[in-house]
């Protein structure tokens, strides 16, 4: 037996369970499932002044939820119910089904999210009122309904000026670019139609930046009360939209001036200057890979690092299915590093023996470790360098310890 155990082991290769890439390992959480339909939950995620993370879900056919989650106790609550908060009570696809906006942190604190429709069933002939934008202050811990931007749509994105009583929102399903009164809550359109999944940057001086759902970049200009259209020049080239799934994710960095933008089906880095005219240079793939994805997957550390998560095919030999990797760039540096896979060092945070419905989105690598399959949602990084990104299918809070990404 001593002889066959020893041949065994000869034969077996050293290699064949180790992985052929670094884990960045992040502890999981399962957020609140009486806040979901179907364990799911999109763009909605941020940190507050306070240290907490808040993050949105979306429960199909009845109501939409925004949820803080204390990272020194771990424990979770509902901190904005929108029904509540908006004097709702919309059944089927006339529900406000989803917190998909990117949550937006004023710098008194407050976090501006809005609502948006979810999907009709079949035999469903109700129809969607429109989104309304709401505002949560931890301060008070109320919530407060602004109103709704544009009815019979959603809304995908909220961004308030405070200083200058502004609030900017995109709505769904046509991108529509809206300006608010914060004290009137009145709304009027700016024009031009965006495009899908828009977000509105405000850059030092109070303009506010948009991408047009031709790749051009849209500029408005309160003082003057104006909007500007412009092309984006990116590495000396007109910048064009090249399919609908080239959706855009950009941050704005502490200058004010300087943006960073990914794609959702491109791992190129894109760094924009915002000042007249607008130009534009590509830095490099964040991951490298097949079929790239990344949802809501950039942010700006304090530091000034962008990190980035995207999903790649994962054509490794080590697995199948996808991979989802973490990096960032150094502007310092001018240096893209490539962090490492996803992995959950927690795997019993969830039962996923039960087999429950919509409980596919992890998969297991040969060496056994726990990491997500099919989408992640959103990526913050934290004030203290941890790193915050949402999975679905269950969906899940992956917490990435500061000292795993030095």
């Amino acid at each position: 037996m001593v002889f066959l155990a020893l041949a065994l082991f000869l034969q077996a290769d050293p290699q064949e369970k180790k992985a052929p890439f670094p884990y960045v390992w992040a502890r999981a959480y399962h957020v609140l499932p009486e806040t979901t339909s179907e364990e799911s939950g999109y763009f909605s995620l941020n940190e507050g002044h306070d240290g907490k993370i808040y993050v949105g879900s979306a429960k199909y056919g009845e109501n939409s939820y925004l949820v803080e989650f204390d990272p020194r106790t771990e424990k979770q609550r509902v901190v904005l119910d929108t029904n509540q908060v908006c004097g709702v009570s919309g059944k089927g696809y006339a529900s406000q089904a989803k917190l998909h906006t990117r949550n937006f942190v004023a710098p008194s604190g407050k976090i501006y999210v809005g609502s948006k429709q979810g999907y009709a069933k079949k035999g469903d002939t109700s129809e969607y009122p429109g989104g309304f934008a709401m505002v949560y202050d931890p301060a008070t811990g109320k919530g407060e309904n602004l109103g709704m931007p544009f009815p019979g749509q959603g809304v995908i994105d909220v961004v308030a000026d405070e200083a200058r009583g502004l609030l900017y929102v995109v709505s769904c399903e046509d991108q529509h670019w809206m300006l608010g009164d914060l004290k009137t809550r009145k709304y009027r359109e700016l024009g031009p139609m965006l495009t899908p999944y828009a977000t509105t940057l405000v850059d030092r001086d109070g303009r506010a930046h948009a991408i047009t759902r031709d790749f051009k970049l849209a500029r408005f200009d309160p003082a003057a009360d104006k909007v500007t259209v412009e092309d984006i020049v990116v590495d000396g080239e007109v910048w064009k939209r090249a399919n609908n799934s080239a959706i855009p994710t950009w941050n704005l960095a502490a200058d004010g001036t300087t943006a960073y933008l990914i794609l959702m089906n491109d791992a190129r880095l894109i760094r924009i200057d915002l000042r007249e005219p607008a130009k534009a240079k590509r830095l490099g793939p964040m991951v490298e890979g097949k079929h790239p994805d990344s949802r809501c997957g950039l942010s700006l550390a304090p530091d000034g690092q962008v990190y980035a998560v995207v999903r790649v095919d994962n054509d490794t030999g080590f697995g199948k299915g996808y991979l989802h990797f973490l990096s960032r760039f150094n502007p310092a540096k001018s240096k893209i590093e490539k962090l490492g896979v996803l992995g959950v060092q927690n795997p019993d945070y969830y039962d996923f023996g039960a087999k429950k419905p919509y409980s596919h989105g992890f998969h297991r690598l040969p060496d056994g470790t726990l990491t997500p399959l099919h989408v992640h949602m959103a990526l913050i990084v934290a004030r203290d360098g941890t790193v915050y990104v949402t999975s679905i299918y269950p969906f899940t809070l992956l917490r990435v310890a500061k000292d795993q990404v030095r």
